[in-house]
């Protein structure tokens, strides 16, 4: 029997009065967490969640994440975080497509869709009967219709709960990313996967007694899911919560707290820099590096630049890693005690392999020949939720193919070189053509239009839309970026846009991206 949440009350059996997390001065000790985790299981137990069923949970960095996502582990139940800037739209899509049976919607940030209306479209899902919310006041009514708060369903329910075991096969969370077919995936993430990836995590990190993690990045992404609540958590750390970062906040937090451990994509630390050569008089820099003990990269390739002036400014290496949703996520690292690399994304952690392969999965055997990354480990996951036939397309015989290109030096250290497809990583986030693409078709003067990533300075990418219009309509760029806007999530909207009067194509109709980019 494996059930991830394990890893947490082991902690709490063993430092029960220790911080577990903290947001400004709200606090919950290890006790405290798993008490409240006792609570949630105990209510999706009353209201008829059962063992394998699905539960949503949309939440920014405050404290009900944890205890809702570690509550329906307790219950036998899977996770499903959303990103908290879908719209109604897509997160009504999100509950469909995953039979979502309960949905958690946190009511404290200006994106979520808490309307009478956004709340309504979610009536479409046939099986989510049950939404609460998730609110940092008390009250006996919930300001939207059809929800009830989630404070006043706890009210009631016991702070002890029999976890329900489970199978380490058996899904433990159902991680949403889209693909080139433009419909969001679900990539089913087992108890084994999650938890020998979080325990792996915090092993080749080294381990310190009473880590203090600084968590920006957002607890619903893989990224900072598993290696800083779920790794941090097993480690007995206290995790510093922030809702949206900003480097001043988060400057200001490292000082405050002492914090001995950092994770962000490179543009967080671009920020950090930034703030940290600006003068101001409450930053303490030589205190910060003095606490800062770990820090660690992924989401997009790491500048050098940025790597060799943090370590100068702050004292610390930052190891990269690599990895995506589906190898939960982390398959490589920089391990501690090996001399970094700038540019590599390390070695493969323990426990899994990572080879480069040819289109036609024949291994890349030279050293730095280019191939597409394939990962097979305990990390990989069982497979796309409801999606046999896009899970066969990236699997065979346990390697997943993850589309990025890379190439291996003498000493089998990797390197990205690529992206394949066309994916664009803006600020740390995975930006998909296809799915902008399909909103922009809907737009009634939009004939044609093409996605495509265009360098920035502090995002890594900036979205651009090229665009070909219906004969006699008249669109402005400012008209069609606002439209975009109201249409999808904050980091996917195009910010430029080009119209032209046709698109690069090949002859069998292919759009000619590459074109685009390098300008026609």
């Amino acid at each position: 029997m494996l059930n991830l949440v394990a890893m947490l009350e082991d902690s709490a059996r063993a430092v029960p009065d220790r911080a577990a997390v903290v947001l400004g001065d709200q606090q919950l000790t290890y006790a405290e967490l798993d008490a409240s985790a006792c609570q949630v299981a105990n209510l999706l137990r009353s209201r008829g969640i059962e063992p394998g069923d699905k539960v949503a949970l949309s939440c920014p960095n405050v404290p009900w994440f944890p205890v809702v996502y570690y509550g329906i582990l307790k219950a036998g139940a899977v996770v499903v975080p959303l990103n908290v800037l879908l719209k109604s739209r897509e997160i009504a899509y999100h509950l469909r497509d995953s039979g979502a049976k309960a949905y958690f919607c946190f009511e404290g940030t200006a994106e979520l869709p808490l309307g009478q209306e956004g709340w309504t479209g979610f009536g479409e899902t046939e099986s989510c009967d049950h939404f609460f919310l998730l609110t940092g006041r008390p009250t006996a009514d919930s300001p939207v219709s059809g929800a009830q708060t989630a404070t006043t369903a706890l009210a009631d329910q016991d702070t002890a709960f029999a976890t329900v075991p489970t199978e380490p096969g058996d899904t433990a969370v159902i991680l949403y990313t889209s693909g080139t077919t433009g419909r969001p995936k679900g990539a089913e993430l087992t108890h084994a996967n999650m938890t020998l990836n979080a325990l792996t995590c915090h092993k080749m990190l080294g381990e310190i007694e009473h880590e203090v993690h600084l968590i920006a990045l957002p607890l619903f992404h893989s990224f900072g899911q598993t290696v800083q609540m779920n790794a941090g958590l097993a480690g007995r750390s206290t995790l510093v919560l922030l809702p949206r970062f900003d480097a001043a906040s988060a400057l200001a937090l490292m000082q405050r707290h002492r914090v001995t451990f950092f994770a962000g994509v490179p543009t967080m630390y671009w920020a950090l820099l930034g703030e940290a050569a600006s003068g101001a008089a409450d930053v303490d820099v030589p205190a910060i590096a003095g606490n800062l003990r770990r820090a660690m990269a992924g989401g997009a390739a790491l500048p050098v630049e940025i790597h060799r002036r943090f370590e100068e400014r702050f004292g610390v290496t930052i190891r990269e890693g690599y990895g995506l949703s589906e190898t939960s996520p982390l398959a490589t690292l920089t391990p501690v005690g090996e001399q970094v690399r700038p540019g590599s994304i390390g070695l493969p952690v323990w426990g899994v392999e990572a080879e480069l392969i040819t289109k036609d999965w024949k291994r890349v055997e030279g050293h730095d020949e280019v191939g597409e990354i394939v990962v097979r480990g305990h990390n990989v996951m069982k497979g796309y939720h409801n999606r046999p036939e896009a899970t066969a397309e990236v699997m065979r015989d346990g390697w997943f193919r993850t589309g990025d290109l890379a190439r291996r030096d003498a000493d089998g250290w990797l390197y990205i070189v690529d992206r394949a497809k066309d994916m664009i990583i803006r600020g740390g986030f995975n930006v998909y053509p296809r799915e902008i693409e399909e909103v922009l078709h809907t737009h009634p003067a939009v004939s044609m239009a093409a996605v495509i990533g265009v360098p920035h300075e502090s995002h890594g990418e900036e979205v651009k839309a090229c665009v070909v219009l219906n004969p006699g309509a008249t669109l402005t760029e400012d008209e069609l970026i606002a439209w975009c806007k109201e249409s999808m999530a904050s980091y996917k909207y195009p910010r430029r846009v080009e119209f032209l009067d046709a698109l690069p194509m090949n002859a069998t109709g292919k759009i000619l991206k590459r074109q685009l980019r390098n300008g026609l």
